[in-house]
C-alpha cells in the first residue's frame, strides 16, 4: 500500500519523452491492502484478502513477468507461499552491519537459489543478480 500511495501520487502527473509514463499509466496494477478501497490510479485493483490464491489466479491470467515494487512484507508472504519464479535482487556495494531481512532467518525456511543473470548497473558498482528457486 504505501508503494502505492507514492506512486499513484507521482506517476499520473509524470511525463517523458520515450513513453514509460504511459505505460506505467495504462498497465494493469494490483495493490494488496485492506485499508485502500477506491484507488484512484488508472487500472488499480485492489486484493484485500485470498492474497496467495489472487495472485495463483493473476499468473495464469497473465502471461510475462508479475513485478513486485517495494513491499518487503508482501514479498516475504509470496516466497513463503512458493509464489516467486524469479529474484532481481540489487546488490550495492557498501558493507551494512544489519538490516531488514528479505529471507527467513531460520535455516528450515531457507530457500535454494541457482544464479541465472548478473548485469553492471551503471559506472558505481551496483549489480542486479537474477535468480530462480531450485524446486
Amino acid at each position: 500500500r504505501v508503494t502505492y500511495e507514492g506512486f499513484a501520487k507521482a506517476w499520473p502527473n509524470y511525463e517523458d519523452e520515450v513513453g514509460f509514463a504511459e505505460k506505467m499509466n495504462t498497465m494493469p496494477k494490483y495493490v494488496v491492502s485492506t485499508t485502500i478501497t477506491d484507488p484512484t490510479w488508472q487500472n488499480t485493483t485492489v486484493i484485500a484478502d485470498n492474497v496467495a490464491e489472487q495472485v495463483r489466479a493473476l499468473r495464469d491470467q497473465y502471461e510475462g513477468d508479475i513485478l513486485i515494487a517495494g513491499s518487503r512484507t508482501l514479498a516475504q508472504f509470496l516466497i513463503a507461499e512458493d509464489l516467486v519464479d524469479e529474484y532481481r535482487l540489487m546488490v550495492f556495494p557498501i558493507a551494512l552491519g544489519s538490516g531488514k531481512r528479505l529471507f527467513p532467518e531460520d535455516a528450515a525456511d531457507a530457500k535454494r537459489l541457482r544464479l541465472t543473470g548478473t548485469l553492471p548497473v551503471g559506472s558505481d558498482g551496483v549489480t542486479v543478480l537474477t535468480y530462480e528457486p531450485v524446486r
